[in-house]
């Protein structure tokens, strides 16, 4: 049976201030973003980048699972922008009348890797998602709201070993947590998002092994500004600045594909 572990959602808050609108004294306004946990390392220096900018906009950040959050966007979590890691999850929010059309937007493509640990056994560069039946644990986002799970789960079926690992998954509640687990010691490996497995916590503490994009369904990232957003202005130009080319310049440099204008 899989291993299901506890919920622990990753957070992280990057505040900038500055001037109100019109060089007014005062809070600068909020942009509050739910983001998909494999945004974590990339969205961090969107954020910095934006400050650098626009230091009129103060931005805090939640990471988590695309599909608890989700859940409590359907309840009204009080955010501004969703960023999630399947556009299916904010398409379906406007479907039910949360947000509309014109506020839906894809902004990069998603890509998996298999890491190991660098004193790893494990023949990942050689023997590719087969390396894998030689783990004791494997670690995944879990696939029944993680959409980098999902992905998961397809690329071990394609590969024709899900049957003989599936009851060795270590399961995260987002694929930050399933790297997690992996750079602990809890699992011998894992599936997780090529942005984090690039980035300077992980790239220099193991290797990885990047899986074909043809093995899983295609990971299109989307998000939504939300139609409670409390400042609709800083909310349009967070967005904008993410899909503008250094936003774009800056995700790919973090390992992710980019959607067609």
């Amino acid at each position: 049976m899989v291993r299901i572990v506890p919920l622990l959602i990753a957070a992280s808050v990057a505040l900038v201030t500055g001037q109100g609108p019109r060089g007014a004294s005062g809070p600068a306004p909020t942009v509050r973003v739910a983001a998909a946990a494999d945004l974590k390392f990339a969205l961090d220096e969107v954020a910095a980048r934006l400050a650098g900018r626009q230091p009129s906009i103060r931005v805090e950040t939640t990471y988590g699972s695309s599909g608890s959050m989700h859940a409590q966007l359907r309840q009204r979590a009080p955010y501004d922008v969703y960023l999630s890691a399947d556009v299916e999850y904010p398409r379906e929010l406007v479907s039910r009348g949360i947000g509309s059309d014109r506020d839906l937007f894809t902004y990069a493509i998603g890509r998996i890797v298999v890491w190991v640990p660098r004193g790893s056994t494990l023949a990942i560069e050689r023997e590719g998602l087969g390396a894998l039946t030689g783990a004791a644990r494997i670690a995944i986002a879990n696939p029944r709201h993680a959409p980098y799970g999902k992905a998961a789960e397809a690329a071990l079926r394609k590969a024709g070993i899900w049957n003989r690992v599936s009851r060795r998954m270590v399961l995260g509640e987002n694929v930050a947590q399933a790297a997690q687990f992996v750079q602990s010691g809890a699992a011998d490996a894992g599936i997780v998002a090529r942005s984090l497995a690039i980035a300077p916590a992980m790239r220099g503490a193991g290797r990885f092994w990047e899986i074909p994009e043809d093995a899983h369904p295609r990971l299109a990232q989307g998000g939504l500004i939300l139609p409670w957003a409390v400042s609709r202005d800083a909310a349009v130009r967070f967005r904008d600045y993410l899909l503008s080319d250094e936003g774009r310049q800056l995700l790919a440099s973090y390992g992710f594909g980019l959607p067609a204008r």
